[in-house]
This record gives structure tokens, C-alpha cells and sequence, in this order.
């Protein structure tokens, strides 16, 4: 009886430690999805190239669609398998299937086309896993995907018409240049799409294999409605139909590929061998269990625990793979390679997530971003340059600086070793020599910053940027003793001192001539002649872009009392109605004219500490937490930005934030939880740990690190690699 009871409690603890370790109830893939975050509820793996969700687009879609998902919208048009996570920018949408009953119109418009309503009510989304029930034709969907494959299981009705609508026109803001799909027999098809949009050219090949034989085909080309079984041209479309019973259950499997369908078959059958969907739900759900049990956290609460685990879940869906599971792929030079390095990745918002994202990947999954690097060096490789801001293996030059230099200079200097050092400096290094579309370096160097009148918009923020990446790469250089290169970048990186104007303390645009841009309003967005010196945003948030020379900076204001100062109005200002928001609709998340809904912000409520003011961080950042992350499907104030909104939660509810990434250092502000187990690459864990945190209880009294008090300005990498406890006494007082 002893023994049986010892067994009973025996399963009793295991059960109790298996749903303490099932990470992904805490993730709520919804959040994000309304008013501006701009994510999707899509099923996903880390880093995979498939996403298969909903759209819900359709011709007249605004801005807030980017993803191809809003929560304000009640209608779904496809099913389609790829998307972008946080973007600003629509495109994607590729490969859209949708399950539908009748002989429906082959066009896309609301309340006439092929889709149908739907009931937020009705949707289920978990990491790997979304379903919904499509209110018009009585089918329930439900959809999780492999790396490279999506898996449908639609529920259909009883009906002699019940079909798959799969649709090469479909897509996210883009048009369809190419198209075409092949029926190879009743239970296969294969196809492929090529369009043309924000993301100039990119293609996707797939490969569907469906669990019941079709007994009828009707094709769509370019407006022609045909009974043919293969078709090609801009837009194709193919409607497949069945005869089902009541909750007939019809499943099909999709691979994708950039190279072809013959590959796409291959990774297909490869990751997806049966039809056992909750087999492949199951692996996918422990695929996204590893990589959330990385860290573990004592929340304050149910709230923030899931705000906090959708964070980590954001920050792990791009980069997306490209490459096949034998290393084929469509490279940047839209050539076809295999990789020697591995697997090849696409979707790189480095604007945004050099400045917390790719150091948060470096902290916690080194491989993983060694693998995204390995992809930026092959770009460079294929087509002379780093990427900049760079989806679907297509330039878009839509932001500015060369930050793929700074990701590449923060890998190096933490110590990767498999990645080639010399051909990394050589891509670094030309990027901030050779010139591309944002980049005039003669003029550059010529005057030490980029003039208004006879370079590029966006003027200031470019000089601004340009100054820390000069800054990585002498770094780099200074690390392979490369004195000539160090001094010369170093020199350079100090040129945001030439737009400094000492009697405003703003940072201005200045003309060929020397002179100040007038008349000068630093809270306008644009100026009068419709034209941007900031990059989505005023003087006001750009004046603080300066990441590295911190000391400096002060000392350009005159004291630590003046910098301080002028900081605190940046929170308090009212900005009333800003000059140019309806042209920028990305400044968004506002504490007086701080937007932190756009990246340039994030670091400057750490630039207090710089100052000795850690409490005036610790205010901003409990307010940002309090109000801008909120476990709620309009919980975020701005894009999410392929996870850079993320990674600062992650890294600021930890009490620290990489304002320099390449220093090594980390600048404290304030924990937000309880407590925070990094479980390291290295296999040491790290603990952080907020002794007496409360709503009251916001500022930080000192710092311990594995029981000897330190200095409350910044912590090392290397000391947080060693492992071991890093505990904030916190206090009421300040």
C-alpha cells in the first residue's frame, strides 16, 4: 500500500513539474494583433519560413494591416504561408489556401468574394498552433506548421461541394508578377508566386499534398475562369472540390521553398512524413517549449508572466529561414546557391533590433544569431554589402545607418569564433566606406556630417546613426589591431558634435555652408517644405541618438545637472498636436515627446544613469511597463517590430538594457519582476533577483552581485556569463 502510494505521489510531482515547464501557455500570440503592434496570430516555429495564419487584407486595406491580421476586422480572405512579425511595412502573404463550401467567385472583396466572417470568440492561437471558425461556410480551420511546412486540417460540413481555394493572386500590399500552379494528380498540387511591393522581387515555390482525393478542378487565370488542371500566368487561382460528410475532416500539407517545388516536396516529406496533425502540433509545441525554457521568472503577476513569455515568444520569429533542408536556397543575387555555411536566413530589420534584439539573441542563443550572421557575410558576399534593411532576399533600403556592421562587431568582440574575422571586417568596413543609396561617404567626410541641402532627407539621423557604426567599427579594428582604421573611424564617430547647436542643445540639421536649417521647429516631424531630417521623429527624440561617447555628450551640455535637465523636458513637454504625425503615423507610445512605439528611443531613459540619476530611469520604465505592454491584443503601443519592442521588455524587466551594445556593458535601470533564472548558453544559469519590488517600491536602493555590493551604473557580459546572483535591494525612496 506504501509502495503504491509513493507511485501515486511520484506522478502527482512529475505532472505538477510537467505543466510548471509547458512555457507556452503563458504565450499569447494575440497580443500585438490590434490597434499598431502590427503582429499575427499565425503558426510559426522559431526562426521557420513558414507562418500559416489568417489575413484578413482585402483591396482598401490600411496601414494597420501590415501583418495581415487587425483585430478590428471580422473577415477572413486566406490562409496564407508567410508573414512579417511587427513590421511597419505590408508584404508576404504568399501561397494562400482557403477552405470554402459552394461554387464561389474567384475574387477577393468583402461580403462578394471567396471568404468569409469569423468571431474572435471562435480563434484559438498558441505558439505552433491557430484555428478559427469561418461563420459562412460552417468549416472549422486549425493549423500549426514545421520549419518549412504548413499542415491544414479543415472540419467540413456535409455538402457535395465542399473545396480548397488556393490562391497565387493573394498577397500582402504586393502584386503578383508570376505565377503558376500545376495539379500532378487528386491528392497533389504544386506552384509558385512571384511579386512585387515594398519587397521588390521575391518567390516562393510550395507543395501541397492533400489527405483526400479532389473530384473536381476549376482554374483562374488573369480573369479567365477555366476547367483545365494546370495554369500560368500573373494571377492563377485553382478551386479543388469534394463531396463530404458532417465534420468530415480533409487535411492538407504544404512545404515551401525559394528554389523550387521539387525541393519544396523534399523539405515536406522530410518534416511532415504522416498525417497525424496532432503529432506534428505536439513536436512543434516542444520545439517552442526548448526554446522558451531559456528563462524562467517569478512574475508579479498572471499579467505580466504573459506579457513576459510573449515577448520572448516575439523575439524568436525572425529572422526567417530560406533555405532547404539540403542547403538549396534563391540567394540576395537571385541566383541559386547551396549553403556551405549552414542554414541561410532573410528578414532583416536591422534598424530596429541592433539595439536590443540581436543582443538579446547573443546573450541567450549565440548559435542562433551566429547563424544570422553567417547569412548577413553571404549577402555581403552575393551582392557587396551588408543588408540594412532587408526581407524576402531583397534590399528595400527603407531605413538607415549600416547596422548589420553593429551586430556583426558585437558578435566578434563576445568572443564567436565560427565565423570568418577577416572577411567580417572587410564587410564592415565597407559598408561604412563604399556607397549605397543612404550613404554619400565623399560628402560624408568631406564635411563631417550629411548636409541638408545637397544629400539625402533624413539628414540628421543618418549622421547620427552613421557616428556608432563608425564607432563598431573601430572597435573591430582597435580588436585586430588595426590602428590606422581605428583611429580614423573613431574620429569620425564623434561627428554628431558637428550638429550639436550649443545655444538650443538640440541636434539641427546644417547646409553645405555651415549653416543652421531655418526656421528650425524641433517638435515638427517634417518641415515646411515637406521634407524629413529625422527619420520618423523630431530634434527633440533625435538629439539623444548617441550611444557610445556618453561622457562627452554630457559635457556638451555644460553639467550632468543641464543634461539632466533638458532629459526630463523630453518626458514632460507637451507635444500637443505634432507637426507631420499625420504623415508618420510610426511616433506612437508617447511620455511627453519620448515615443517609445519607435526605436529611437529605447535607450534614452538609461541615458539618467550616465548622469547618476537611476531613479529617473526606474519612473520611465515602470511607466512604460504599466502602460505599454499590456497582456491584451492592443497591449502594445507601437510595431513590434520583428521583436525589438520585445527584447527592451526582456531586457529592462531584468533591470539592465545594452544602451552600447558593442561595449560589453549593460546600463542598469530598474528590475520589473521578482525574479529572472537565465539559463546560459554556457550551461552556468544567472539569477536576478528584485528583493521588495512593488508598485511603491520602484527604485533601486543597491546592487549585488553574487553578495558583494557594486557600482549601479553598468554590468559586464563576461560577469553575467561567469553565472551566479545578481540582487537589487528596491525602496520607495529616491
Amino acid at each position: 500500500m506504501r509502495k503504491l502510494s509513493n507511485l501515486v505521489m511520484l506522478l502527482i510531482c512529475c505532472s505538477i513539474i510537467s505543466v510548471a515547464q509547458n512555457y507556452t501557455q503563458y504565450v499569447d500570440p494575440f497580443i500585438g494583433t490590434a490597434y499598431v503592434g502590427h503582429t499575427y496570430p499565425a503558426a510559426t516555429t522559431p526562426f521557420g519560413m513558414v507562418q500559416v495564419g489568417p489575413d484578413n487584407s482585402i483591396v482598401g486595406w490600411d496601414w494597420e494591416y501590415c501583418s495581415g491580421y487587425n483585430d478590428k476586422s471580422t473577415y477572413i480572405t486566406g490562409f496564407s504561408h508567410t508573414h512579417l512579425s511587427g513590421t511597419g511595412c505590408a508584404d508576404m502573404g504568399d501561397i494562400s489556401f482557403m477552405p470554402v463550401v459552394g461554387d464561389v467567385p474567384f475574387i477577393q472583396e468583402k461580403e462578394k468574394g471567396y471568404g468569409s466572417k469569423f468571431s474572435h470568440q471562435s480563434e484559438k492561437a498558441a505558439p505552433g498552433y491557430y484555428s478559427v471558425w469561418l461563420s459562412d461556410y460552417h468549416i472549422k480551420v486549425e493549423l500549426t506548421a514545421t520549419p518549412r511546412a504548413g499542415f491544414h486540417q479543415y472540419t467540413f460540413p456535409k455538402s457535395n461541394k465542399s473545396g480548397i481555394m488556393i490562391d497565387m493572386e493573394h498577397g500582402l500590399g504586393d502584386k503578383t508578377t508570376e505565377s503558376f500552379i500545376k495539379v500532378l494528380d487528386n491528392r497533389t498540387i504544386a506552384g509558385f508566386r512571384r511579386s512585387t511591393g515594398f519587397v521588390n522581387d521575391h518567390q516562393y515555390y510550395f507543395y501541397a499534398r492533400f489527405s483526400k482525393p479532389f473530384a473536381k478542378i476549376t482554374t483562374y487565370k488573369d480573369g479567365i475562369v477555366g476547367k483545365g488542371r494546370d495554369v500560368e500566368g500573373k494571377a492563377t487561382k485553382v478551386l479543388v472540390q469534394f463531396a463530404t460528410k458532417s465534420n468530415e475532416i480533409i487535411k492538407v500539407k504544404v512545404g515551401l521553398s525559394t528554389s523550387s517545388y521539387a525541393a519544396a516536396m523534399k523539405n515536406l516529406d522530410q518534416e511532415i512524413k504522416d498525417w497525424n496533425f496532432a503529432k506534428v502540433l505536439k513536436q512543434t509545441d516542444a520545439v517552442w517549449n526548448r526554446y522558451l525554457s531559456h528563462i524562467d521568472i517569478d512574475a508579479v503577476d498572471g499579467g505580466q508572466r504573459t506579457a513576459f513569455y510573449t515577448s520572448l515568444y516575439h523575439a524568436l520569429i525572425m529572422p526567417n529561414l530560406v533555405s532547404d533542408i539540403d542547403g538549396g536556397y534563391v540567394g540576395w543575387d537571385h541566383k541559386y546557391h547551396q549553403s556551405k555555411d549552414g542554414e541561410m536566413y532573410t528578414n532583416f530589420s536591422l534598424w530596429d533590433t541592433y539595439r536590443a534584439l540581436h543582443p538579446f539573441l547573443n546573450l541567450m542563443y549565440p548559435e542562433m544569431n551566429s547563424k544570422l550572421i553567417k547569412s548577413m557575410l553571404e549577402h555581403y558576399k552575393q551582392t557587396h554589402m551588408l543588408p540594412t534593411n532587408e526581407y524576402g532576399l531583397c534590399e528595400t533600403w527603407c531605413m538607415i545607418g549600416n547596422h548589420a556592421v553593429d551586430v556583426i562587431v558585437d558578435d566578434y568582440l563576445k568572443g564567436d569564433k565560427t565565423i570568418d574575422a577577416d572577411l567580417a571586417y572587410e564587410a564592415v568596413k565597407h559598408s561604412q566606406s563604399s556607397d549605397h543609396n543612404k550613404s554619400d561617404w565623399e560628402k560624408y567626410n568631406k564635411y563631417g556630417y550629411f548636409p541638408y541641402d545637397i544629400s539625402y532627407e533624413e539628414s540628421v539621423s543618418r549622421t547620427m546613426e552613421a557616428c556608432y557604426d563608425d564607432y563598431c567599427v573601430a572597435m573591430m579594428a582597435k580588436a585586430l589591431n588595426k590602428t590606422d582604421d581605428y583611429n580614423s573611424f573613431m574620429k569620425r564617430s564623434e561627428n554628431y558634435k558637428n550638429l550639436f547647436d550649443p545655444t538650443t542643445h538640440f541636434i539641427r540639421p546644417r547646409d553645405s555652408k555651415g549653416n543652421w536649417r531655418e526656421p528650425f521647429n524641433p517638435f515638427a516631424l517634417i518641415n515646411k517644405d515637406n521634407k524629413r531630417d529625422y527619420t520618423e521623429g523630431n530634434a527633440w527624440q533625435w538629439t539623444w541618438h548617441v550611444q557610445h561617447h556618453s561622457q562627452d555628450f554630457i559635457d556638451m551640455f555644460g553639467s550632468k545637472e543641464a543634461f539632466v535637465n533638458k532629459l526630463d523636458t523630453l518626458f514632460f513637454v507637451d507635444a500637443g498636436k505634432l507637426p507631420g504625425s499625420d504623415v508618420i503615423p510610426d511616433v506612437t507610445g508617447l511620455i511627453g515627446l519620448y515615443a517609445h512605439g519607435n526605436e529611437p528611443s529605447h535607450h534614452v531613459a538609461y541615458l539618467f544613469n550616465y548622469a547618476g540619476r537611476l531613479d529617473k530611469t526606474a519612473e520611465i520604465v515602470r511607466k512604460i511597463f504599466d502602460d505599454f505592454y499590456l497582456p491584451k491584443r492592443d497591449g502594445l503601443c507601437g510595431n513590434d517590430d520583428c521583436g525589438q519592442m520585445s527584447a527592451w521588455y526582456m531586457f529592462s524587466g531584468m533591470g539592465f538594457y545594452p544602451v552600447n551594445p558593442v561595449s560589453g556593458k549593460y546600463v542598469f535601470g530598474a528590475p520589473q519582476l521578482n525574479k529572472i533564472t537565465l539559463k546560459l548558453p554556457n550551461g552556468k544559469t544567472f539569477e536576478i533577483k528584485a528583493n521588495n519590488l512593488s508598485k511603491d517600491n520602484k527604485y533601486v536602493k543597491s546592487i549585488q552581485l553574487n553578495g558583494a555590493n557594486i557600482d549601479m551604473s553598468t554590468i559586464d557580459y563576461k560577469d553575467i556569463m561567469k553565472g551566479g546572483t545578481l540582487e537589487y535591494d528596491m525602496t520607495n525612496l529616491h
